[in-house]
């Protein structure tokens, strides 16, 4: 019988404990090989956690709660996923690095597939359209030991990818979709003995008139992955409203040997329960839900055990998270010289909260710590957030006016074509 979960909203006579920012030597709380749950053939009552059985297994890896961090480019660094971890647990993912500059020695690639030593599941997106260089670079993973999982991006939408054929674009080709996978599902379970699983991320297909995800599922469970993941959208569609909930619905109940997960739309730890509920998937994909908003995973948790949902956090908790993401970036980079990327996570931050547009001018021109800093000593500690501030939006909310594909790629979806000079020369991290 498919696991329900109720949503436990907090008590309005009773203040819930404020959010707190864990210290950064504490272990992680729930690590993400441990499960905390106890056994029921009924739907769980509040605060009675999950039944073992029913916890989603990815090879060796069990997820309580059934949470994964969507690898995001430039997002989900090394000090993002470790804020996030000390939130909630969950299966945190880097960012995408391609597979044929791995092989090439090519250094920030190299850089991006590090992990943080408190990461306790070292989890990799990579990404190519060629099976032979694909399955190089995950043996050279697998067999130095730099790897526990890996992910395959079928996904990306964006057009420097999907004119070259790749990403979101490669799954129309289903025997070259079968080669990629086989490959790499063959190079991890040959160098690990099966303990390194392999998976895979999807959308609905190109647009509508040529929708790929039943067949990519099929093929992925088929090839030996050890779960798959759906983001309920079409390339075309990219990242504009509605995700197709039913489609996963439809996935879960065609999909019945390994995990199935869902992605779209989930922006607070409602949306994850309702998604689990209404389609029956065995966990959730968190994206742009979790922009400027780690507590998320934190309010995940809770979700998935049956406990009370935390309320939103005031601006002054968010300034102490702020602070804990810095200090995280200091930590792993060595120095404070490199912080003009930090703009768009204080935007993300700070949106919804009325800061006042002098501070969000600010904001957007820091690039040192100091500069940072004296922003977030001007804010005032007591701001609270107005409902709806989750939905905000954070990144890209709208649809592409065509998906970029290699000439006559939709012509033929058994050939395997002769890919775009171009396919295995992109830059990692997305």
């Amino acid at each position: 019988m498919p696991l329900r979960y109720r949503l436990l909203l907090p008590k309005p006579e009773s203040k819930q404990p404020r959010l707190t920012v864990l210290p950064h030597h504490e272990p992680h709380r729930l690590p993400m090989t441990q499960i905390t749950s106890q056994s029921s053939d009924q739907d769980p009552e509040p605060g009675s956690g999950v039944d073992d059985s029913r916890v989603p297994r990815i090879g060796p890896i069990q997820l309580a709660p059934p949470v994964i961090l969507a690898p995001m480019a430039g997002v989900t660094d090394a000090p993002f996923r470790v804020l996030c971890a000390e939130f909630g647990g969950g299966l945190f993912v880097n960012q995408m690095v391609t597979a044929r500059a791995l092989l090439e020695g090519h250094r920030a690639s190299w850089a991006l597939a590090r992990f943080h030593p408190s990461e306790k599941v070292r989890s990799l997106q990579l990404y190519s359209t060629d099976p032979v260089t694909l399955g190089g670079a995950v043996r050279r993973l697998v067999s130095e030991g730099l790897v526990d999982h890996i992910d395959l991006n079928f996904g990306c939408p964006a057009p420097k990818v999907t004119r070259n054929g790749g990403g979101a674009a490669l799954p129309y080709k289903r025997r070259l979709l079968a080669q990629v996978i086989k490959a790499a599902v063959s190079a991890a379970d040959g160098e690990s003995n099966g303990a390194v699983p392999v998976t895979v991320k999807f959308r609905l297909g190109i647009d509508d008139d040529h929708l790929t995800f039943m067949d990519t599922a099929r093929t992925a469970e088929a090839e030996g992955v050890a779960a798959v993941a759906l983001h309920a959208r079409t390339a075309l569609q990219h990242y504009a409203p509605p995700a197709h909930w039913d489609r996963i619905t439809e996935l879960k109940s065609a999909i019945t040997s390994i995990p199935v997960f869902g992605n779209g739309d989930i922006f607070t730890a409602g949306d994850a329960l309702a998604m689990v509920n209404q389609t029956g998937c065995d966990g959730v994909v968190i994206g742009r839900g979790c922009l400027g908003r780690p507590w998320l995973f934190r309010d995940l948790d809770a979700a998935f055990s049956g406990s009370p949902i935390p309320e939103v956090p005031l601006l002054g908790e968010v300034v102490a998270t702020i602070r804990r993401h810095l200090e995280l970036i200091i930590e792993w980079d060595g120095d404070d010289s490199r912080l003009s990327h930090f703009r768009k996570h204080l935007a993300w931050y700070l949106k919804g909260y009325a800061v006042g547009p002098e501070i969000r001018r600010r904001a957007a021109q820091t690039s040192t710590l100091a500069e940072i800093e004296a922003v977030l000593d001007d804010l005032d500690p007591t701001l609270e957030a107005p409902d709806g501030v989750e939905r905000i939006h954070r990144s890209h909310s709208s649809a592409q006016r065509r998906v970029a594909l290699p000439e006559g790629w939709l012509d033929d979806p058994l050939a395997i074509p002769a890919l775009p000079r171009g396919a295995e020369a992109l830059v990692s991290g997305g």
